[in-house]
């Protein structure tokens, strides 16, 4: 492994209302269902970060921070040293005004449902997206023609020096799939802020329910995916330049582009990273020589995948 047996002792001794445990199997932390063992997989209360990021780095012990693993595809390897989950030990909600402050591990469908409660509208398109609210900020989420952009007010984040800072929406410059965070690795979104409008709650509720069944009608959801697997480029669609290229149904293994949605690569059983990542290889390749187009990965890969 690349921990030792007394830096693993340790940091179990710095996590006393958080979780921990050791070769943990990444498939359990990841929408894909797909991922080999992390050395060490650590669920932190907002208090315990900070002690095991700073131990982690005084030992160079590597750190690799993840929300809801609904954005990821894991290595059949898994992840040397520490993985870094910002989840349910770190999702507190609450409700001030029109604004909403939540932790970084809260669901995106609990901050909604949250707003909902509170009569609040403007968040109704993240309802359904499957990730945490740390994760929707690093990567400005977005659907049905919403962005967390379009509702944030600023973020506190932590970085592995110890220092703590807030930045406000502007300072994040966020864009499509993108944000300042990601171009600042050691960075830990810790929480946000969110800024909404009074509404009807029949209403909310009614645009949560159409958005919801939109999803069931396009989507996969019955194979565990990641989400939308490649960036829309610019005038395109990805789905479309898939299917263009003929692509609907293309497996590798278990690995396949959905026959529903040709924008999702999913999971029929028993994919495997490996299979994955050669699929969507050969997918960029074929788009690329059918229309010209260059597509990008939306997901993001991390650990070990030979």
């Amino acid at each position: 492994m690349g921990i030792t047996i007394e830096q693993i002792d340790n940091l179990k001794s710095l996590i006393t209302t958080g979780s921990f445990v050791t070769k943990e199997p990444m498939a359990r932390h990841t929408t894909f269902r797909i991922g080999g063992e992390a050395d060490v997989f650590i669920e932190p209360s907002f208090s315990e970060v900070l002690p095991v990021i700073t131990y982690c780095q005084e030992q160079q012990i590597p750190v690799t921070v993840i929300g809801n693993g609904s954005n990821l595809l894991v290595g059949d390897k898994g992840i040397r040293g520490v993985v870094l989950s910002i989840g349910k030990s770190m999702n507190s909600v609450s409700v001030e005004g029109n604004t909403i402050i939540a932790e970084a591990g809260a669901l995106l469908s609990s901050v909604a449902a949250a707003a909902k409660d509170a009569s609040l509208t403007g968040m109704e398109f993240a309802a359904g997206i499957p990730g945490s609210l740390g994760g929707a900020v690093v990567m400005n989420a977005g659907a049905y023609g919403g962005e967390l952009k379009d509702i944030l007010v600023d973020v506190t984040c932590l970085t592995v020096d110890g220092t703590v800072d807030t930045y406000s929406v502007e300072e994040l410059e966020l864009s499509y799939r993108h944000s300042l965070i990601m171009e600042r690795p050691g960075t830990i979104v810790m929480s946000a802020r969110l800024q909404l409008e009074p509404g009807s709650q029949e209403e909310i509720l009614a645009t949560m329910r159409e958005l919801a069944g939109k999803r069931q009608e396009k989507q996969p959801l019955n194979f565990p995916s990641a989400g939308s697997t490649f960036k829309r480029p610019v005038g395109y669609f990805a789905g479309k330049l898939i299917e263009d290229a003929g692509l609907r149904g293309f497996a590798v293994g278990d690995a396949q582009v959905s026959e529903k949605h040709c924008g999702f690569v999913v999971n029929r059983g028993n994919a495997t990273a490996a299979e994955v990542r050669e699929l969507m290889l050969e997918v960029q390749r074929r788009v690329k020589e059918d229309s010209g187009v260059d597509i990008y990965p939306e997901v993001r890969m991390i650990g070990e995948f030979e």
